[in-house]
């Protein structure tokens, strides 16, 4: 049978199929973040000269994003969300990690595919859902005791709620690959040379699974970060950056400064992708 890596006309295709992949990936990042540099209060063609004022000037009616209050704000939401998610997040998922590689419980398959079921669930009826849970909630005890559970109410803490309740599921799984490759050999090593369960955990399985915590806070990160739907019906006043830009798109219309955050978030988005694969690459042996 012809090998069909020597067939030119298959290869022609193959590099043809790979280039307009890459092309309309990349396409759409490209075009953001270049109006992000056009001097033009629109962003649209033709091209007026390059510019940073969409960054950096800080007057109207060209106001930089780094002199942009309400969007900076957002941005902080953003950042705060998504440290405390990623953080719950990595603990819980190494936790979860545990307890499906080395746990031995009844209906221990039905328990993992409820795990991994908010994945499936679209971002909207998730947000929608457990928006409903918690003001049930919050309402029924404020009824029967006089008491306001504000963390139920619409604002971060339930935005952290809700983002958690699906983004653990995607670092559980990321930290459970890493520990089903692990060696127990070297734990019963260390036991035996008298170390005890804690000082095993901290020195020899820990150590093993800090790439992939590592990598799957970063993912939860991001994911934090880019979240709308679920976020959308959760925000209270406190509104993050995705919440942030898509009132202003409401409002206002599309604006070079938006374009301006968008590219900040694909260099900053790259870069923090780049270190999650580098931290999970095996070291030279």
């Amino acid at each position: 049978m012809a090998n069909p890596n020597k067939n030119p006309a298959f290869m022609f295709g193959y590099r043809l199929y790979v280039a307009a992949f890459f092309i309309f990936l990349a396409a759409p990042l490209i075009a953001a973040g270049a109006f992000a540099f056009n001097d033009s209060l629109f962003p649209a063609l033709p091209w007026q000269g390059f510019t940073l004022d969409w960054f950096f000037n800080d007057t109207e009616p060209k106001l930089g994003m780094f002199h942009d209050r309400r969007l900076l704000r957002g941005l902080y939401y953003s950042f705060i969300i998504g440290i405390l998610v990623s953080t719950l997040s990595v603990f819980v998922g190494t936790t979860n990690a545990f307890l499906f590689v080395r746990g031995n419980f009844p209906a221990k398959n039905f328990f993992y595919i409820l795990m991994i079921l908010p994945l499936v669930i679209p971002g909207v009826i998730l947000g929608i859902s457990i928006l409903v849970l918690a003001s049930n909630m919050a309402n029924g005890v404020e009824d029967r005791f006089n008491l306001e559970l504000e963390f139920l109410r619409p604002g971060i803490l339930l935005v952290v709620l809700g983002q958690f309740s699906f983004i653990t599921t995607i670092t559980s799984l990321v930290i459970t690959a890493r520990l089903k490759k692990f060696d127990y050999s070297m734990e019963e090593a260390a036991l035996n040379l008298g170390a005890s369960r804690i000082q095993v955990l901290r020195s020899v399985t820990l150590p093993f699974l800090r790439p992939a915590m590592i990598a799957a806070g970063i993912v939860g990160f991001l994911v934090s970060f880019e979240n709308f739907n679920t976020t959308l019906f959760l925000v209270g006043s406190e509104s993050p950056l995705t919440i942030t830009m898509y009132d202003r798109m409401a409002k206002v219309g599309s604006t070079p400064v938006l374009n301006a955050v968008s590219f900040f978030l694909i260099v900053g988005s790259g870069l923090l992708a780049l270190i999650s694969v580098a931290v999970q690459r095996d070291p030279p042996s």
